[in-house]
């Protein structure tokens, strides 16, 4: 093949080459000695030169010349992510791209400009979506920038679209199909299908990007791609901590105490977890991965309610595991979701289960606030090993806000748990994960854990910032940690924290903690809500409104303001509060208020880590 490109050059009119007798001869033996793939990427380099050169004679002639080609083909990947999946599928698809020779570029969406993809060939973008249906904060302006009349025309686009999301919420991954609509609309090409992964995403994950992969080497291999070449015995593995998601760290457990009172109607665990020796790092606003494993008395029950021993065995990636094994460490057998219920209505024949399965929203309701077992029991149906594990749905790990820094607590992390935990009938039903930490570990035991950054819930870089922290319940965790970082660094920046929960006496989170940093001034202002200390029931979004003139003098100052804990009706609930703030002291219309507010999530002084 590079002879070819040698005789291609030897049959070019002497008239048309820009170059001289010496500089041809040397072109010609260098291009000799070039692979197919290496006269690709030179083709694409030079052309990339041609285009930076100044203008004059001989540079419009160049252009003229140039204008003709194509621009170099690459590959495009651009990540819309809020807790770290999407991110993390985005990087395992570019270092797949480069093993396998493409030349391909990997961007956070924030840090890409929309207008850009008029010059791209293939664009790969990974989108997690966020609460509602919502963009993650990191895709909002490219998001919206696609929508207005500024998004450019893509007739020569090509892309793909991988969405990740949750089938239990109605806008199951609804950024990854808003993208796929607005490419599309603005004349861009599918190469391959969307595919939509739930949260057991892996191996639909894997088996996508290989496909798309496949398809973006084919298309490149004819045109003048840019490729990468590693040296012999090179890969293109992860840089970073040897401690993933897929490979996680054996910590042990320090502590485990409850921190809510003895009348409380919930349980708060306050968990401690030794890192030492591992070199894990995070920062503030980062979360804990736990891997954790279900109950043996509820597999158990599942097992009886369906007819099965437990030593039946089931296949698992290759693996042959009795299925008790695997209902302990493989599948999730705690939260139900639409998928199974509406599997099991098929193979039951549940008339109740049904008639819940033709309305969605009464199927999304009663999913999420049933357990796998109570499912299974609305029918008795016998059912073999292979069809319990087709109605479930992957084990993954849970995601913790961690409640610590590092600048304090060195080779820890802390956790602020809340054990779920209600009655079903006679029965008690627990979650998962938090009944694994909180009930089944005993201090000194063994837990698998990763570091998930976020890098969409960060301390401003400015320590003279004000910060305005909103957490309601466990929603306090990452502000623990904010406020230890502000102490260490020594920080100027006020802090203010709204605090809410049923009442102060059982349920004031780190109580002593806060009123210490009161009283030390690293704390500038404490506003609570004790919804059940009064006959009227109070909460953190009346606090706002209540300290509305300061708070928006706050934000006037500069402050960036953060919300963590329920994303179903206080997220919504604080954002309102704020937006009428904003109209009431700002002296805005509506829409012009919601409009401000949206520019603060754009600029990042408005940042939500809500579940």
């Amino acid at each position: 093949m590079s002879s070819t490109g040698n005789t291609q050059l030897q049959q070019m009119p002497a008239l048309a080459s820009p170059l001289n007798d010496q500089q041809l001869n040397q072109l010609q033996q260098t291009v000799s000695q070039l692979s197919p793939q290496q006269l690709a990427w030179v083709s694409g380099y030079f052309w990339g030169i041609s285009q930076a050169q100044p203008t004059g004679v001989a540079g419009v002639a160049n252009a003229q010349v140039a204008s003709s080609a194509q621009p170099a083909g690459k590959l495009t990947i651009i990540y819309a992510s809020q807790t770290g999946n999407a991110k993390g599928v985005a990087e395992a698809l570019e270092h797949e791209a480069k093993a396998a020779g493409i030349h391909a570029e990997l961007f956070d969406a924030s840090d890409y400009k929309g207008k850009n993809l008029a010059k791209e060939t293939h664009v790969i973008i990974v989108a997690s979506t966020n609460g509602e249906g919502e963009a993650p904060d990191n895709a909002l302006e490219l998001h919206e920038f696609l929508q207005s009349k500024k998004a450019p025309k893509l007739p020569n686009l090509q892309y793909g679209v991988i969405g990740l999301g949750d089938s239990s919420y109605e806008f199951f991954c609804q950024t990854g199909k808003d993208f796929d609509a607005f490419l599309a609309k603005q004349g861009a090409t599918p190469f391959i299908d969307r595919v939509d992964c739930d949260v057991d995403y892996e191996a639909d994950a894997q088996t996508w990007r290989a496909a798309a992969l496949e398809k973006v080497k084919q298309a490149l291999a004819g045109a003048e791609a840019e490729v990468v070449q590693l040296p012999v015995g090179q890969s293109a593995a992860s840089e970073g901590s040897q401690y993933t998601k897929q490979n996680p760290y054996t910590a042990t457990l320090l502590t485990n105490q409850k921190i809510t009172g003895r009348d409380s109607g919930k349980d708060v665990r306050h968990i401690e977890i030794d890192l030492d020796g591992s070199g894990i790092s995070y920062q503030p606003g980062d979360a804990l991965g736990v891997w954790y494993e279900n109950s043996p008395e509820l597999a158990n029950e599942i097992l009886a309610a369906v007819g099965l021993s437990g030593v039946e065995s089931v296949d698992v990636d290759g693996e042959s595991l009795s299925i008790h094994s695997a209902l302990v460490c493989k599948y999730e057998i705690t939260a139900a979701n639409p998928q199974l219920v509406t599997k099991f209505a098929e193979l039951s024949q549940s008339k109740k289960l049904l008639e819940l399965v033709e309305d969605k929203d009464a199927l999304r309701e009663y999913a999420g606030n049933t357990q796998v077992v109570d499912v299974l029991t609305e029918q008795q149906t016998k059912l073999s090993a292979e069809q319990l594990v087709s109605l479930l749905r992957r084990l993954t790990p849970r995601l913790y806000s961690i409640a610590s820094s590092q600048a304090e607590v060195e080779d820890e992390v802390h956790l602020t748990l809340g054990v779920v935990e209600y009655q079903h009938g006679d029965k008690a039903r627990f979650g998962g994960a938090s009944s694994f930490l909180s009930h089944r570990l005993e201090e000194g035991d063994e837990v698998k854990v990763f570091i998930e950054h976020n890098n969409n819930f960060k301390l401003p870089a400015d320590d003279n910032t004000p910060v305005i922290m909103i957490g309601p319940g466990t929603g306090i965790a990452p502000f623990r940690s904010f406020i230890q970082e502000r102490e260490s660094r020594d920080a100027e920046g006020k802090n203010w924290l709204f605090f809410g929960d049923r009442t102060f006496t059982q349920d004031f989170l780190y109580q002593v903690e806060w009123q210490k940093y009161l009283k030390s001034g690293v704390l500038s202002k404490l506003d609570v809500a004790f919804s059940r200390d009064q006959a009227e029931k109070v909460y953190v979004q009346q606090r706002i409104l209540e300290n509305a003139e300061q708070v928006w003098q706050w934000i006037q100052d500069g402050a960036y303001i953060y919300v963590c804990g329920d994303a179903t009706r206080m997220a919504k609930d604080v954002h309102e509060a704020l937006i009428e703030v904003t109209v009431a002291q700002g002296n805005l219309a509506r829409e012009d208020a919601e409009e401000f507010i949206n520019s603060l999530r754009k600029e990042k002084r408005y940042q939500r880590d809500v579940y």
